[in-house]
């Protein structure tokens, strides 16, 4: 019979392939103690593999949509404020303006109330979150109102050129005592509405567009989620606070500006109310966006739970095997490294 050798050099040739093999399997359940997961998901699930993909990429679109409703969210609560800013803003006017009416407030505190109105409306509405405009529709990058009392304001030139072309001298000539209140109220009527609640309002205040921000917040449902500053409630709010900080000055008559004050207080009311429809409007829109996010919340939790039960692995099974393959990985290298030492010279001596 023919006797085989078998050199110390084949053994440790095989053991290095075992120690090889070992640690490629101590990476895989290393990972997938660490993950919770099998760590290779198409070899682990075979024909299931498909079914696996399909709930990660529904997950992973659930998870994109709630992610952007959060965003979303701070755009809709920042918007919420800054309404609820201007709403009081045309309260305190408002209160100015009766007191006018009554004669408790001269023209000047009134004249006064009106700039600061227009002033802190025009700041509340040039408010920007993460670099864009609240109120400045899908213009987003570009600042919603020009600022009425800025130097060469387009919106200031319009209005003094509307009442020198309409009386035929300025606001501050000794002409304009003679004014009366019924050619006031059509000034206001037939020059100064077309300025704020017709076509002048985006030629000369607004660079907002009328189309708001839609936004996906579920996967079969959109909203509108911005303001714009075109709103009817804000261009009444301008255009009284306008009026009154223009027009209480100079040698207008008293009756004229008694119709200015009176046409004011009508406007404010009603930019009150409809700031408040917006509000409304507003709120109904973040609850939606609140319900979405929860409904969707649901599902992932759903989608995670399926995936676990098809991807995941016993993490007490897989500390296990890493501690096993870590012995038996350390108890090759020991065996290597008493192989490597044997050789005839040391056998023979």
């Amino acid at each position: 019979m023919k006797a085989t050798g078998v050199s110390s050099a084949a053994i440790s040739n095989a053991l290095r392939y075992q120690q090889a093999k070992m640690q490629a399997d101590l990476v895989k359940a290393t990972k997938e103690s660490q993950t919770g997961t099998v760590a290779d998901v198409g070899l682990a699930l075979g024909s299931r593999t498909t079914q696996a993909v399909t709930f990660q990429r529904d997950l992973d679109r659930l998870n994109g949509i709630v992610d952007s409703n959060a965003l979303v969210t701070a755009r809709l609560t920042s918007t919420q404020n800054s309404l609820g800013q201007i709403a009081d803003t045309a309260q305190s006017f408002l209160s100015a303006l009766t007191s006018g009416v009554s004669g408790d407030s001269s023209t000047s505190i009134l004249r006064t109330a009106g700039a600061s109105a227009l002033q802190q409306m025009t700041g509340i509405l040039n408010t920007s979150v993460n670099g864009e405009y609240l109120f400045a529709g899908t213009n987003t990058d570009v600042k919603p109102i020009d600022d009425f009392n800025a130097a060469g304001s387009p919106a200031k030139a319009a209005f003094d050129a509307a009442f020198s072309s309409y009386f035929g001298f300025a606001q501050t000539d000794p002409a304009a005592a003679n004014i009366t209140a019924a050619q006031m109220d059509d000034f206001i009527t037939t020059k100064v509405e077309p300025q704020f609640l017709g076509a002048g309002w985006q030629a000369n205040w607004s660079s907002a567009t009328d189309d708001q921000i839609t936004s996906r917040i579920s996967l079969n449902e959109t909203t509108q989620t911005s303001v714009s500053a075109n709103e009817q409630g804000i261009r009444k709010l301008a255009m009284a606070s306008a009026m009154v900080s223009s027009l209480l000055t100079g040698n207008i008559s008293e009756a004229a500006q008694n119709a200015v004050v009176d046409r004011a207080q009508a406007l404010v009311g009603e930019a009150i109310g409809g700031i408040t429809q917006v509000r409304a409007e507003t709120g109904l829109a973040q609850q939606r966006v609140s319900d979405a996010s929860d409904r969707m919340k649901t599902q992932v939790d759903l989608f995670e739970k399926h995936i676990v039960d098809l991807e995941g692995v016993d993490p007490a099974q897989a500390a296990t095997r890493v501690a096993d393959l870590t012995q038996h990985i350390e108890t090759s290298f020991a065996l290597t490294a008493r192989l490597q030492q044997l050789s005839l010279l040391k056998y023979l001596t």
